[in-house]
């Protein structure tokens, strides 16, 4: 029984060092302050739930950057899909008219004319509001960028020269959508 009072003296030697080391660190041991340090299954569990926090917030990042991903390539479908919508609407205006003088019974020649002219205009107005514009180069150097020659003929003017369009070319903003068919000149045989 003599060993019991043995450890209740070095329980109080043990309280009384942890005192002095608290005191001689100019700190107050944990006893005196009330507080208790966490074990280090407290600690472990703290860390587990950052981590299970972090890790729910990375899953709802990446799941609104997929669908951000997602719904951008559905608009850029969507534009790549209705891109001509403007464009044809306009055009309806102008097949409204073909199909009026087509319905019109008995119409004089020359009503028809004045009718397919005002419908060229119309038409003419779509390409302009649209930037779509003709290339006729009639008397215009050979451009291989812009024009595709059919045949060459020998000619008086200067080689290379366009001399007659047998088909007119168009550009949309600049870039070649039909090439424009032409003939050119080339310079005549010398005989000798």
């Amino acid at each position: 029984m003599q060993d019991i009072p043995e450890i209740a003296a070095t329980d109080e030697n043990r309280s009384e060092q942890q005192q002095k080391s608290a005191d001689a660190a100019g700190g107050e041991s944990p006893q005196s302050t009330g507080e208790v340090t966490p074990s280090l299954e407290q600690l472990l569990r703290q860390a587990e739930l950052a981590a299970q926090e972090h890790h729910d917030a990375w899953l709802r990042a990446k799941a609104e950057a997929d669908n951000v991903r997602k719904r951008a390539q559905s608009e850029i479908a969507s534009a790549h899909k209705f891109a001509v919508e403007n464009f044809a609407s306009e055009l309806l205006a102008v097949k409204d008219s073909l199909e009026a003088a087509l319905a019109a019974d008995n119409a004089a020649a020359e009503s028809l004319k004045s009718g397919v002219e005002l419908t060229l205009k119309q038409l003419n107005s779509v390409f302009g509001k649209f930037n779509l514009s003709e290339i006729n180069p009639a008397g215009e150097k050979f451009d291989p960028h812009r024009h595709q020659a059919i045949s060459a003929i020998e000619s008086d003017a200067e080689p290379n020269t366009v001399l007659q369009v047998l088909q007119k070319g168009y550009l949309l903003h600049e870039r070649v959508i039909r090439p424009a068919l032409v003939t050119v000149a080339k310079q005549k045989a010398v005989e000798s």
